[in-house]
């Protein structure tokens, strides 16, 4: 008995060991990218400030007018802190996901491997699209529409400009990013969902106007108050839907294929 509860606790004792291992190579890797991103922070942040620029340089009702504030002595730097990490993060996702493979992989099976390993690629691709739909379309489009509510000021009425702050520049910008980066993992989730049987391609698309309406309601929650901005993340999640009704269409072919055949081998036995 003693015997047999050493060999049950040795596998468990290494697969700790192994997941230690991973863990310490995934925040090793996540350390030095921060660190490395530390160093470029400054530009790191002019890049997340370029659509905001941009258009506060077509708007702008002054030349003062064209900046961002801090009204807090460490402000600046606990951005640059949360910027380095976020580049950080982003670079080292890969390393993650490696890490996470290596050490699901061995316990797999060829079938299983083959069904896991495309929704690591596409999750952090389908992160980024959406990430870069914020950079390029929506707050550039957002930016436009609440910098209309300046006002110039006259002898008559007083001026109304913005003063953006940093740090609640970069917050804003990095709860668009995660919105629009999570909503776009819904292809990954509902094909997952099919695969084990808890979604269908059918009661998808039955559900369709549902979704749709749902999706509005997510757009309006997660986005500026404009029309643009929001109709900007609704109408791509609505085709990531249709995408994931045909995804779940694929998957539901590929078991009743495989059903099948395994079927007809045991009719020939």
């Amino acid at each position: 008995m003693a015997n047999t509860s050493e060999e049950q606790k040795m596998p468990l004792l290494e697969h700790l060991i192994e997941l230690r291992k991973r863990m310490l190579w995934s925040v090793v890797t996540l350390l030095v990218a921060f660190l490395i991103c530390f160093a470029f922070a400054e530009q790191l942040f002019e890049y997340l400030a370029a659509p905001l620029a941009d258009v506060m340089r077509e708007n702008a009702v002054s030349e003062r007018q064209q900046r961002l504030i801090f009204t807090d002595l460490t402000e600046v730097f606990f951005t640059y802190v949360k910027v380095a990490f976020f580049f950080g993060a982003f670079i080292s996702c890969p390393i993650f996901l490696t890490q996470i493979w290596l050490f699901v992989a061995p316990g797999l099976y060829n079938n299983e491997k083959s069904a896991f390993a495309p929704f690591l690629i596409a999750s952090p691709i389908l992160f980024f699209i959406g990430g870069a739909l914020v950079y390029f379309v929506i707050f550039p489009m957002a930016a436009q529409f609440f910098l209309g509510f300046q006002v110039q000021g006259t002898e008559s009425t007083i001026a109304i400009e913005l003063e953006a702050k940093v740090n609640e520049y970069f917050s804003l910008m990095m709860k668009l990013i995660f919105a629009f980066g999570i909503c776009f993992q819904l292809p990954v989730l509902m094909t997952l969902l099919a695969r084990v049987g808890l979604a269908s391609a059918k009661g998808m698309a039955e559900k369709r106007k549902y979704a749709i309406v749902g999706v509005f309601i997510v757009a309006a929650i997660f986005t500026p108050p404009d029309p643009l901005s929001q109709l900007a993340l609704a109408i791509p999640i609505v085709l990531l839907y249709e995408i994931s009704i045909l995804m779940a269409k694929m998957v539901e072919r590929k078991r009743t294929e495989a059903e099948n055949a395994e079927s007809g081998d045991q009719t020939d036995e």
